[in-house]
This record gives C-alpha cells, sequence and structure tokens, in this order.
C-alpha cells in the first residue's frame, strides 16, 4: 500500500462531475453530497485548491465522437452544455476560489486545461472525489498517476449506480488502492489534514 505526504498547498481536491444528472441517479447522491461539501470546507481553510469538473458537450453534438454510441442519453442530450441535467447539483457548494473545469470525456484531464491550472500551483498531489466511482473518478485518478500525482481516493467521498453498485465500488477501490492511488475514508483524509496543519 502506498501513500502520499499531503502538503496542503501541494494539494486539490478534484470533485468529480456532482451534475444533476449523476447524483439523482446514485442511491446516496445527497449523502455523497454532504461529504463532499463537508470536505471542500475543511480543504479550502487549510489552503487545499477545490476543483470542480462537470461533463459537458457542444449542444451541436460537434464533439460527443462515440460516446453517444455507448450511451443513447448523450446523444438525447443529457450532458449538453446548458441542459438542465448537466448543471451542477445545487445542493453543491461552489465558493469564490474554486476552480471550474468543463470536460469532453471521462478523465477531467483530457482535453481541459486541468494539467496547467495544477502545475502552475506547483500542485503535485491530488484528492478524488465524486460520481462515478468506475468511470470518472477512476479514469481521472488514472490519468493522474499517468502525470506522477500522488492520488488519494475516497472510498466513501465517491459513489455509483446501475446494477449492484456495491460490488462495482469494492472492486474499483481495490484496484486503485493497488496501482493508481491511496484510498482513504473521508475521516482519515480529513485527519491527514488537520495533521499536517497542525491543528
Amino acid at each position: 500500500m502506498v501513500d502520499f505526504a499531503l502538503v496542503p498547498k501541494r494539494t486539490a481536491l478534484i470533485n468529480v462531475d456532482m451534475q444533476n444528472c449523476f447524483v439523482d441517479r446514485t442511491d446516496d447522491g445527497i449523502a455523497l453530497l454532504d461529504r463532499v461539501n463537508h470536505l471542500a470546507d475543511i480543504c479550502r481553510g487549510a489552503g487545499v485548491l477545490v476543483i470542480h469538473t462537470s461533463h459537458v458537450l457542444r449542444p451541436d453534438g460537434s464533439n460527443m465522437g462515440v460516446l453517444g454510441e455507448f450511451l443513447p442519453r448523450i446523444k438525447e442530450g443529457m450532458l449538453n452544455k446548458g441542459a438542465e441535467s448537466a448543471a451542477l447539483h445545487p445542493r453543491l457548494v461552489v465558493k469564490p476560489g474554486d476552480v471550474l473545469v468543463e470536460k469532453p470525456r471521462f478523465g477531467a484531464f483530457h482535453g481541459t486545461d486541468l494539467e496547467l491550472i495544477l502545475r502552475s500551483r506547483g500542485i503535485d498531489t491530488l484528492i478524488i472525489s465524486g460520481i462515478s466511482t468506475p468511470v470518472c473518478c477512476d479514469t481521472t485518478a488514472r490519468e493522474a498517476n499517468a502525470r506522477d500525482f500522488g492520488v488519494f481516493f475516497l472510498s466513501d467521498g465517491t459513489a455509483t449506480s446501475g446494477p449492484d453498485p456495491g460490488e462495482v465500488q469494492r472492486l474499483t477501490l481495490q484496484i486503485v488502492d493497488a496501482l493508481f492511488g491511496r484510498v482513504v475514508t473521508v475521516d482519515e483524509l480529513e485527519q491527514k489534514i488537520l495533521q499536517a496543519t497542525g491543528r
């Protein structure tokens, strides 16, 4: 099991896709939002950058690519920029100083300026939260790992939906912890932040 030092000024919370269409399809979506909002507040207070991503596409379909072939809901406009379904959930707390990143694919690095934002601030460690654990969260963790960022992946700060979500969550966390990052709970991560800030 790999662990990483957590230096707040060199760390960012990447809160993945807490959008209406994903929160509403996840059994514990609102409870997850509450945990993420709490952790984001701790992060801001410690000097950890908070970043919220949104998976959005051009309404004309020009950057949809093969996504529409795999997921008909996308072809129908679920992720179209400006659609209510693609908006960040109203209960998600976004504060001045937070960074918003729109991404056209599952991972938060592909087709975005996320790496530039992180490198320009000297950030080398990421905390991954959000929806969905085996898709956008996992892909973002793998992309971060390939770029030599340390990754903390939140076991109870991520969630998924669909058939047997508990087993999918368990297996994804097992793979991430073995190869791509350090899986921790929100409470464990909060303790790391508090220890790093001497509180």
